[in-house]
């Protein structure tokens, strides 16, 4: 039968090859996605059916995994906990303190005699009005003497002539008593506050020592409270074991003069210290002698600095760690290799069944992965669990870091692949034919 020209006939003529590639492309796809799924399912399940037949080789080749991964958490931990006592030590020195020192420098008079050019009241009145956001300041003169503390005694005291402000400047605790206060500065009230360790001294307690009376040159001062540093100093700030502090306007009398060697600001925060600190200095410098040298005194850097030491401390502690999972990958590595031995006829039933060379290396990486990730996992609960618990069942704050959790179970899945590749490489090289022959 003819057939029209330019048409196809659709019994004789065979669709297009084109037409049934896109639906061919799709069908290939998806039966290859069915297959690998099912490929790595069946490789899970062999995975955990070696674990379920060894249990007691694998849990304990896992330990070595555990005690590495706990270590790792809780040396962070540990690193993190030191890092904020010490911050949190310093702090209590006072971390918004811009100390101003005299560092050198004279002032020029008659007959070339050069006298100190030292701060003064008025310098610290005009950093108060132009530096903003201070919300303290005292000035600070010294007097070294002995004074009386009756029944003929004498005692080596260095008396401190401060303002009221100088309590929060400098973070006081004052452990008896109290601190004098606006009042006593202004009608200039002959009171004392003594520091801890003198007044133990002196008196036997705190306490004790509140409401006596000592003699400065003659004048008769009560001691009204006893104070302490808020943290242990060892002899590097100004308040010495036999430190007593006085109204600035009665410490006047013993000097004659308000020239100042050291003057306190407190900022309102952390992050204005350092830019206040250039900006007092150069006021201060501005008011007296180019050739004068004048130092501000921060925390800033110290705080950097202990920031610096506790990282880097934390790093190599957790190198250190880190030694005990290269120890438990060895542990893992040596565990498959004895896996794969025992397994040979195994592997060869598979092969000849049409398992491939990477189905069978997949196969010991999965085991591999599964047995340090399990032993990873189980450390980091540990590891996490240590802190959290002590933060919930007692009055102590341990700072606790969730990215150690993650490190350490990405270390796990890490050691799993490195030092199960060998095995699996092995397991994956043997002849099917030998493997079948194997007794």
């Amino acid at each position: 039968m003819a057939t029209q020209t330019g048409v196809p006939n659709p019994i004789t003529t065979p669709p297009s090859r084109s037409s049934l590639r896109p639906a061919a492309r799709s069908f290939d796809s998806i039966l290859r996605s069915a297959r690998s799924t099912m490929a790595f399912r069946e490789t899970l399940s062999l995975a955990f059916d070696s674990f379920r037949a060894s249990k007691t080789r694998f849990l304990l080749t896992m330990l070595g995994m555990v005690i590495g991964s706990a270590s790792i958490i809780l040396v962070a931990t540990v690193g993190l906990t030191g890092k904020q006592y010490a911050l949190d030590a310093i702090s209590g020195l006072g971390p918004n303190k811009v100390e101003m020192q005299y560092s050198g420098g004279v002032v020029m008079g008659p007959d070339n005699v050069g006298t100190p050019d030292f701060m003064n009241l008025e310098d610290m009145q005009a950093v108060d009005d132009q530096v903003p956001d201070i919300v303290a300041s005292s000035p600070m003169l010294e007097i070294d003497d002995r004074i009386s503390i009756g029944g003929g005694q004498t005692k080596a005291a260095a008396l401190l002539g401060v303002t009221p402000e100088y309590k929060q400047v400098r973070n006081l605790k004052v452990l008896a008593g109290r601190f004098f206060d606006d009042e006593d500065s202004t009608t200039h009230a002959k009171v004392a506050v003594m520091v801890g360790p003198m007044a133990k001294q002196l008196y036997g307690s705190y306490d004790a020592a509140v409401g006596k009376t000592i003699s400065v040159k003659g004048i008769p001062f009560t001691v009204i409270g006893v104070f302490v540093e808020s943290m242990e100093t060892y002899g590097t700030s100004e308040i010495t074991e036999t430190t007593m502090l006085i109204p600035y306007e009665v410490g006047r009398y013993f000097t004659g003069t308000n020239n100042l060697k050291e003057i306190f600001f407190s900022m309102a925060n952390r992050d204005e210290v350092e830019p206040a600190a250039a900006q007092i200095t150069q006021i201060i410098q501005l008011r007296h002698r180019k050739t004068s040298v004048y130092h501000a005194q921060t925390l800033t850097d110290i705080l950097k600095s202990m920031t610096t030491v506790a990282d880097i401390l934390t790093v190599v502690l957790l190198l250190a760690s880190a030694i005990t999972l290269i120890v438990a990958g060895v542990g893992i590595m040596n565990s498959m290799l004895a896996n794969v031995q025992a397994r040979i006829k195994e592997i060869g039933i598979r092969k000849a069944l049409g398992a491939t060379s990477r189905e069978i290396r997949l196969q010991f990486l999965t085991e591999s992965v599964f047995m340090s990730l399990s032993g990873g996992l189980i450390g980091t609960v540990l590891g996490m669990g240590i802190p959290l618990g002590v933060n919930l069942l007692t009055d102590y704050k341990i700072p606790v870091n969730w990215w150690s959790a993650v490190i350490a179970l990405l270390t796990s899945v890490v050691v799993g692949v490195v030092f199960g590749t060998l095995p699996a490489n092995r397991a994956a090289k043997l002849d099917p034919v030998t493997t079948l022959k194997y007794e």
